[in-house]
């Protein structure tokens, strides 16, 4: 293999023979291959690809794509069907959670154990066990059984020692979602340090993490390679095909009346007219309103549309930070309801509520009131703020009563997604427009 590539894998297939009942099994031995007593599932078909040294490569797809199976062909853990695997160097896997770990095993027996099984000296294990214990600060627990972990400290134990046992490649599953966002940063920054000296392959449903983390990605479905490409591409096309999916190939509405007498005139940062000519410019991707994304409720109404629109009144499917918008959402009673409240909130991939607003104290003294059947529009008008590059959703609530007190007739988890592309914020959950940066010496 070239020396400058750290896997190359080729036509990598992986079959399982799936028997109906148990005796069939013991048949198939009987037969010695004469007859065929069971069902074939291919997890992984013709899978081809290569990742050069100190490429970080994500893996996306969906739950039974093949994902988990390629990894572990990719660290000898299963044998393939078919097809060639050449790995070089070192190989450290944080796959399915306690894999290698033996649960009768205190923490720091299995430190010992797993950092051996990578290749690791009694002594290099002795000079390095004060900074692995320091890394997963899971404190007394690390002289308990690993029975008693809970599936974050079996993670923190398992990365503490893949971090430090000077992998050449690095390989982590899905099994990071399970951590706390606490040891979860820490564990990013760690990769983020770790791709300059080593080649990551990184499976995560999360897109906002793969396109940051990552230089290209693999989709998988269905146990074939579905395209390859830069992460920001795969990420894309595998965001637009799960969500149209779940939608059904629907349309939102090509148009709504939009706010009248909009005030133009409001002071600009003068930096954006620089900003919006660079990559910095934060380009923020509107999916289409799925009605029937996930929510809950006593079902006195319905939410019929959830979309952003400009200045125009015209449904759009990208804005700029920055930019004027307002958030429409449509809403059909289904009762009588007498001083609806309509709410939203925006969150980022973690579930953190960024901003967010509700028509309450707007009509506190003068309260609507709708007829079951019929359709009110509620408009929410404000200047995006700039977004870090990731992933980000709107919950939509409708509730009827008062902040305190009140019944919740339907709340949307994600009633609309939307992606941050690229950004110039610098820190921060969110940036905001500047309205004068000044920096002087005295007189």
């Amino acid at each position: 293999m070239s020396s400058d590539l750290a896997i190359r894998v080729r036509g990598l297939s992986k079959c399982y023979h799936i028997y109906d009942k148990p005796q069939d099994r013991l048949k198939q031995s009987l037969w010695r291959g004469r007859k065929q007593f069971y069902r074939e599932f291919w997890a992984l078909r013709d899978v081809s690809f290569e990742v050069a040294r100190g490429e970080t490569v994500g893996i996306v797809g969906r739950n039974g794509s093949g994902k988990s199976t390629l990894l572990q062909l990719l660290c000898g853990t299963l044998t393939p069907t078919s097809g060639e695997i050449e790995v070089h160097g070192r190989v450290a896997a944080l796959l399915e959670l306690g894999a290698g770990f033996n649960p009768e095993f205190t923490g720091r027996e299995n430190v010992y154990m797993n950092a051996t099984l990578f290749g690791l000296s009694s002594g290099e294990i002795d000079a390095r066990y004060d900074e692995i214990a320091a890394f997963a600060d899971i404190g007394d627990f690390i002289d308990q059984p690993v029975k008693t972990y809970s599936s974050g400290m079996f993670v923190r134990l398992a990365f503490a020692v893949i971090a430090h046992v000077d992998a050449d490649v690095l390989v982590i599953d899905e099994a990071l979602a399970v951590g706390d966002v606490f040891f979860t940063q820490k564990c990013m920054r760690f990769l983020r340090r770790f791709r300059e000296r080593g080649t990551l392959l990184f499976v995560s449903h999360d897109i906002g993490a793969v396109t940051n983390l990552c230089q290209r990605a693999l989709w998988l479905q269905n146990g074939a390679c579905k395209k390859q490409g830069t992460a920001k591409d795969i990420s894309e096309a595998y965001l637009e095909a799960f969500y149209l999916e779940q939608q059904g190939f629907q349309e939102p509405k090509e148009k709504i009346e939009g706010p009248k007498n909009q005030v133009k005139e409001r002071p600009v940062d003068p930096r954006l007219e620089l900003i919006d000519r660079t990559n910095l410019r934060n380009d923020i991707q509107i999916f289409a309103f799925d009605e029937n994304a996930v929510s809950f409720g006593m079902q006195g109404a319905s939410i019929g549309f959830i979309g952003l629109i400009n200045e125009e009144g015209k449904v759009i499917k990208y804005v700029v930070g920055g930019e004027w918008v307002s958030l429409v959402v449509d809403v059909r009673a289904h009762q009588l309801l007498s001083g609806p409240i309509v709410g939203f909130s925006l969150k980022d991939r973690l579930g953190q509520t960024l901003f967010g607003d509700n028509t309450y104290l707007s009509y506190k003294d003068s309260p609507l009131e709708v007829k079951a059947g019929e359709v009110f529009t509620t408009r929410f008008d404000f200047y995006m703020p700039i977004l870090p590059v990731g992933d980000y959703s709107v919950a939509i609530a409708v509730a009827e009563g008062s902040q305190e007190q009140h019944v919740q007739h339907v709340w949307m988890h994600e009633g609309l997604i939307l992606k941050s592309l690229t950004s110039s914020v610098c820190t921060g959950l969110v940036g905001v427009p500047m309205l004068s940066i000044i920096m002087e010496k005295p007189a």
